[in-house]
């Protein structure tokens, strides 16, 4: 569950003979992307013949670094200073930070030299790690690909922020988990895309790197469709707005994750088609669900899923597959006969309705492959013991241990499948706290909470801690109206610190919870 965070001495002052000299750790930025040890005179910028500094101490970040090399040094601050680039891929990163830090961007054809930041690609560690080393008055980033150089500019940022300094030494760090969310509910509350943004910003900032966006549900459809304007609702966002918010995301290195639920949570659809509205025997009407046995539920379904993935081009796609209501009878069967009699004509004389609840699921995958997508589904959407099995590749968004059946998250693991952890005892913040939910706080999470914890509050063996890609934590707005837009940020700014910091690094940490929540209140204001 992670390494231990390391802090080890990497530099040293050498005084002999009235010469000073400093030894210090610096990567050689090509491709090997190590550290070695150079010798190097004393300069305004460096340690004075006349002066020594004690070992630096480990920055203070949210998350917080994993492994950090102190040495002797006065550290760095922003001061006039210029940000330089060692490769134009890195563009976006060196202005960003330029900009933040008050700093000139110098661009590619600049040498570095102290008082400036150095950005660079090198190295062969994980896709999202980064080297930062501080030394001779100056700051060197360099990561194997552009989002770790982003995370090295992140961990800078907090580092010098109100006055502080970034410590002399050298800061190696990746996280944990390769996926670490935040999930907006959007179809049933309407956020406004300036909010989006300042999550986006917020996000990247911490080092997150997934937005779910949750875009329809029986309350609305909310955002345009130009393949069937009639579901979308009154207030929602044009498609100009989702690509500002795209083109954002993209700079803050955070994917959006669509979802279109199915074959469930289609009220806004159902409102414009009533046709599709899933019926029983007694030709009473269901919730939300589509008759999946009529061939123009899944046309309609199909033309959004191509829609939308021409907008939405990121690597993650989440086809939701939870609680479709045929399934809550005690005899799906007898009280939805189309759709037995769909399931046997399709899968066979043994098929039942979960057969055609699953098999939809697949075709919706089916769907999507041309796209290229890592598809996701809810753990709801899973079945054993029927003739259909759930796509091989279908990632399990694990939510709940609530659902029929009640699956453990072990059965899903001990079959191979990847999870990723959505846990609704600990990061599902649902608005106005119905069916015994409870408003998750950060302490809860920073005290008790491991990507192994995946259902309730006791963990997976930790053989399954591969299997487990990240988390993500989720806001739900069952009652829309229990909170503005600005209590929800309020609200969820310490889970998601504290979520953040679990997925970064799933050890204890090294703060209390009380460090920690002084920290964030310093790093924001």
């Amino acid at each position: 569950m992670g390494s231990e965070r390391k802090v080890l001495v990497g530099a040293a002052v050498v005084v002999a003979a009235g010469v000073v000299g400093a030894v210090q750790l610096w990567p050689d930025g090509d491709d090997a992307g190590g550290t070695a040890a150079r010798e190097s005179s004393a300069s305004p910028s460096s340690p004075s013949p006349s002066r020594s500094y004690p070992l630096s101490t480990p920055p203070r970040t949210i998350p917080a670094v994993r492994d950090f090399t102190p040495a002797h040094g006065p550290g760095w601050k922003p001061d006039g200073g210029r940000v330089v680039v060692r490769d134009g891929a890195l563009a976006d990163e060196g202005r960003l930070i330029a900009g933040e830090l008050d700093l000139t961007y110098a661009g590619e054809d600049a040498k570095a030299g102290p008082g400036d930041v150095e950005l660079a690609l090198g190295g062969a560690s994980g896709a999202e790690s980064y080297r930062m080393t501080v030394a001779d008055g100056m700051v060197r980033i360099v990561a194997p690909r552009d989002t770790g150089v982003f995370y090295g500019t992140r961990t800078l940022k907090q580092e010098v922020h109100d006055g502080g300094t970034a410590p002399e030494g050298v800061v190696a760090d990746e996280p944990a988990k390769p996926q670490r969310g935040f999930s907006l509910d959007m179809a049933r509350k309407h956020f406004s895309a300036a909010w989006i943004k300042d999550r986006v910003r917020e996000l990247g900032d911490l080092k997150f790197n997934q937005l779910g966006l949750h875009f329809s549900d029986d309350q609305s459809f909310s955002i345009e469709s130009d393949s069937h304007p009639e579901i979308v609702s009154s207030e929602h966002l044009t498609k100009a707005q989702v690509r500002e918010i795209l083109a954002l995301a993209e700079q803050r290195h955070v994917t959006v994750v669509p979802e279109i639920d199915s074959p469930g949570h289609l009220g806004a659809v159902i409102k414009a088609h009533p046709d599709l509205q899933l019926r029983d025997v007694g030709g009473v009407a269901t919730r939300g669900a589509i008759d999946i046995s009529e061939p123009a539920a899944a046309d309609i379904v199909d033309d959004l899923l191509k829609e939308y993935a021409g907008l939405f081009k990121g690597a993650y796609w989440h086809l939701g597959g939870d609680e479709y209501q045929a399934l809550t009878r005690t005899n799906p069967e007898a009280s939805f006969p189309q759709l037995a009699r769909a399931a046997r004509q399709k899968y066979g004389a043994n098929a039942r309705v979960q057969d055609l609840a699953q098999g939809w699921l697949n075709d919706r995958a089916a769907t999507m492959k041309p796209f290229d997508r890592r598809l996701k589904a809810w753990n709801d959407g899973f079945f054993t013991g029927g003739v259909v099995e759930a796509d091989k590749k279908l990632e399990v968004a694990y939510w709940t241990g609530k659902e029929i059946g009640a699956r453990d998250p072990v059965s899903y693991l001990s079959a191979g499948r990847e999870l990723t952890n959505y846990n609704d005892e600990y990061l599902y913040y649902v608005l106005g706290q119905p069916n015994t939910f409870v408003y998750p706080t950060g302490e809860r999470i920073y005290e008790s909470w491991t990507p192994l914890v995946v259902r309730g509050t006791r963990p997976v063996p930790e053989k399954y801690d591969d299997q487990i890609l990240g988390g993500s934590f989720a806001v739900w707005c069952d009652l829309a109206q229990s909170q503005t837009q600005e209590q929800v940020a309020r609200g969820i700014r310490m889970p998601l610190r504290a979520t953040v910091q679990k997925l970064w690094d799933a050890d204890r940490p090294e703060l209390t919870w009380t460090q920690f929540k002084e920290l964030a209140d310093r790093l924001d204001g």
